[in-house]
């Protein structure tokens, strides 16, 4: 064959293979025009987009990447459009694309997207039974597949959903089931598998804290803590962290919950979640249990909190509490009623209350002997029952002298001016008796002309200046050594 011919040839096979390339060329333009004409319509026209999506897969002679795409867009407009049993059906199509179309990668990620998208749906019953066959379907497609990330992944987000709805036999199967997952053959944590690991213990120690079972909690939670082959999501650290915080609460360890309360803040703010809300709630709860005068905003990362109309009650509770002003903290109470339908701020705000009417009944007992109680219920706008009570933990403790006449309902102190006065007494007879035995028996005793003399000194001195006596006589025996005035020694 000639060097034409051969060239010739070849232009010709060129020519035919650009005319095929060109018009598989054309094919995905339009499937691809077709795709994001559907996008741009899923808003205004989520109808007609769903229609354009579904339309797009038989266009392809084989499975593809627009095929997957234009899928994933439709099961998510039909979870939207609450089309829950079309959506199940196109997810279980989505699935087979995974083995062959799309690299295991971008199944992986597109998946894993494609389950948080629809753990949004978690408040409708019907929404629920639709999750979790989804779950279903992708533990069977990546367990054939042999696809153990995904498999984890997936397996972690149905025991989250089983704890949100409070099936805590059907989470502790699941998460047995995963920490065997987890560990090597001879029983050890796998440290390949921290991350997991680390997102599994924040589960079990969620669901140990919904039930109160704080032994379990404890075990966890140290275990937790001392995971160091893991780089989880923050949100995950602020999980344990909250739940640390709340067992701490639990056994009235202020400080460790505060400190707690603060790592969770500050994982959940990293994290964009926005329970930091709530944990910031929690901390600023802590701070007046610890009856701290320290203001909590002044961290670096409160400060830009200050001001959050979402924490202005109980920044004014902490302010109030502060500065012992009962009224303003009854009245921020009273006016805030949204922050006792969190069941852990209602558990614990009746001891910050209760340290508030405590020490607002020793400020107003302050300068009396008798009052009845009816009156100072009257000034803490509370009941009489719960003003005896707080004054009978204030005797008990001692912080209160005097005792409470029920039948009557008075409070009765003791006078401070007896107390006083049998104090000064005492001092002035230790003093007198100190003096006898400086004078009688460590000495030569007095010449009776200063002996009349000291005698008249004390006879003229005040109630009130027994205290001085010591000092007086230090004085009059300051002499040099063998010497002393007013004194004369003698030799027996």
């Amino acid at each position: 064959m000639s060097d034409d011919d051969f060239m010739q040839d070849s232009d010709e096979e060129y020519d035919f293979e650009y005319e095929d390339d060109e018009e598989e060329d054309n094919g995905d333009v339009d499937i691809e025009n077709k795709y994001y004409n559907a996008k741009q319509t899923k808003t205004s026209d989520p109808e007609e987009a769903l229609q354009e999506f579904l339309s797009i897969p038989p266009l392809e002679p084989e499975k593809g990447d627009w095929g997957f795409k234009a899928l994933k867009q439709a099961i998510k407009l039909e979870f939207k459009l609450k089309r829950y049993q079309e959506a199940t059906e196109h997810y279980e199509e989505l699935l087979t694309y995974v083995k062959s179309a799309v690299t295991r990668n971008y199944s992986e990620k597109s998946i894993d997207n494609m389950l948080n998208y629809i753990e949004k749906g978690y408040d409708d019953p019907k929404a629920v039974q639709c999750i979790e066959k989804f779950y279903s379907l992708t533990l069977q497609c990546f367990q054939s597949t042999n696809n153990e990330r995904l498999w984890l992944k997936t397996n972690i987000k149905l025991a989250r959903l089983l704890l949100d709805r409070k099936d805590y036999h059907a989470v502790a199967r699941k998460l047995r089931e995963l920490h065997n997952a987890c560990r090597k053959p001879d029983g050890t944590d796998d440290p390949s598998k921290g991350t997991y690991s680390l997102e599994i213990y924040a589960l079990e120690i969620q669901m140990y804290s919904e039930t109160r079972n704080n032994n379990q909690l404890k075990v966890l939670y140290q275990k937790a803590l001392k995971v160091r082959s893991a780089v989880p999501h923050p949100k995950i650290q602020g999980v344990i962290r909250e739940c640390g915080g709340k067992m701490h609460m639990s056994e009235e360890n202020w400080k460790e919950a505060q400190s707690d309360f603060f790592e969770a803040f500050r994982n959940y703010d990293e994290a964009g979640d926005l329970r930091r809300i709530q944990v910031l709630k929690y901390l600023l709860l802590t701070t007046m249990l610890m009856k701290s005068d320290i203001n909590p905003f002044d961290s670096q990362e409160m400060k830009p909190y200050r001001n959050d109309p979402r924490i202005s009650a109980m920044t004014e509770l902490v302010d109030a509490y502060q500065r012992d002003d009962i009224y303003r903290y009854e009245d921020v109470l009273q006016k805030n009623t949204d922050l006792l339908a969190d069941p852990f701020i209602a558990e614990n705000i009746d001891e910050v209350t209760r340290n508030m009417r405590t020490k607002g009944v020793v400020k107003l007992i302050a300068p009396y002997t008798r009052m009845r109680v009816s009156w100072l219920a009257q000034k803490l706008r509370i009941t009489e029952p719960e003003v005896m009570d707080i004054l009978s933990f204030l005797i008990v403790d001692g912080r209160v002298k005097g005792r409470v006449d029920e039948r009557k309902g008075m409070l009765e102190l003791e006078s401070r001016e007896d107390a006083d006065h049998i104090q000064g007494i005492t001092v002035l007879s230790e003093a007198v008796g100190n003096l006898f035995n400086a004078v009688f028996k460590s000495t030569d005793g007095f010449q009776a002309s200063q002996g009349d003399f000291m005698n008249s000194m004390v006879d003229q001195m005040a109630p009130g200046d027994h205290g001085s006596l010591d000092d007086t006589m230090r004085s009059m025996g300051s002499g040099k050594r063998g010497r002393r005035v007013g004194l004369t020694q003698r030799v027996y």
